[in-house]
């Protein structure tokens, strides 16, 4: 496929590629800013794309990769929107207001749960930073049930080594 066959038909992908990413983000300004990330992405890569492969399906997974990276970056940032229209980023593992031992009790949980598989850890933690189970579910284009099941596993394991770390 040429360059102008793969630009013309991501052309035509482009509304459902919005509808798509308004139902990720659920901001329509949001949602053309991933848009744009997500064309200027499939643009650049358009040489790893096969060719007897699905474009539309291939867009999206572009787009919901885009989305949950950004997620991740907002999971370790907390923006700020300052009265002057300026954002402040500040880290949300701040020790301004937690104890030592508080961070030692979170850092230790933290590694506990970067240990897991990606499949359990992702939604735990969208689900841990406020994401209902729909949502996560839509997010990752999985079933609500799988999510429910993958968060019961996740903390099930969670348990588990925490019992481990606690008997000496």
């Amino acid at each position: 496929m040429t360059t102008l066959e793969f630009q013309n038909k991501l052309l035509h992908l482009q509304k459902h590629l919005i509808i798509f990413a308004y139902r990720l983000t659920s901001n329509t300004e949001n949602a053309h800013d991933l848009l744009q990330e997500t064309n200027l992405k499939a643009l650049n890569y358009c040489d790893r794309f096969a060719s007897d492969t699905n474009l539309k399906a291939w867009t999206s997974t572009i787009m919901k990769n885009t989305f949950i990276n950004d997620y991740r970056r907002r999971i370790h940032f907390n923006i700020i929107n300052g009265d002057d229209g300026v954002f402040l980023l500040n880290q949300i593992k701040s020790s301004i207001t937690h104890d030592p031992a508080s961070i030692f009790e979170s850092k230790e949980l933290e590694k506990i749960v970067d240990t897991m598989d990606e499949k359990l850890r992702i939604p735990f933690k969208m689900q841990h930073e406020g994401y209902k189970y729909k949502e996560i579910a839509e997010i990752l284009n999985i079933k609500v049930g799988t999510v429910k099941s993958r968060i019961f596993i996740a903390r099930q394991k969670l348990m588990k080594q925490l019992n481990k770390n606690v008997k000496v």
